[in-house]
């Protein structure tokens, strides 16, 4: 695994995806890590719009209701897509004979987490550039705008190198990768006490 050139790969897959997918409908033309990095990006993207509506003051409480119900989902398969992530990266280490050592440590995020936060991080400068492109709005408005985006494009070097390092430390075993289980339980029938005891009282 070349870590830089796994890390370019994940940002431009995101960074070209989020452009094209305001133009046609969301596709996956990845195969392998990038497929599953695509997929999760996808979720994310789906996401988004679905929270600009709930913002809305001009939608009603049925329409607000089936986009709650979708931003749960969206965001039930966006985590899920971070542990396939972690999972795909540990197959790959393991393929390239990356053990980690004794001491290996564990670190704060995995590479998975790390690669959504990326994930966000250029649906919010993509929709941060569209801000600039408004002809109703003022200086003060694009001087915002174009202050934020800096921000937010050192936040995302940032992030993007410390992932080469995680991925170079991972690689070398002195990190250890574990896939940790989101375990949300508003969406489980079983776990979330509205639901199991609507289920008793309806029966």
């Amino acid at each position: 695994m070349d870590a830089p050139s796994l890390v370019q790969k994940v940002t431009n897959l995101q960074h070209d995806t989020v452009a094209r997918w305001h133009e046609v409908e969301p596709d996956n033309r990845y195969e392998g890590l990038l497929a599953i990095v695509c997929q999760q990006h996808q979720f994310n993207f789906l996401l988004w719009h679905e929270e600009d509506i709930a913002r809305s003051p001009n939608v009603g409480d049925q329409k607000i209701a089936q986009v709650k119900r979708a931003i749960d989902g969206f965001n039930q398969n966006r985590n899920d897509y971070i542990e396939r992530v972690d999972e795909a990266l540990i197959s790959q280490l393991a393929r390239d004979g990356a053990m980690p050592r004794t001491d290996a440590r564990v670190n704060t995020e995995t590479p998975g987490s790390a690669i959504d936060r990326l994930s966000i991080m250029s649906l919010r400068i993509f929709h941060l550039q569209e801000q600039l492109e408004r002809d109703d709005v003022d200086q003060e408005h694009r001087t915002k705008v174009e202050e934020r985006i800096a921000r937010c494009r050192v936040q995302h070097s940032d992030l993007s190198q410390s992932l080469v390092e995680l991925l170079e430390d991972l690689q070398a075993g002195e990190k250890l990768l574990k896939v940790y289980r989101q375990m949300k339980m508003y969406n489980d029938p079983t776990l979330n006490p509205y639901l199991y005891q609507g289920v008793r009282k309806a029966g």
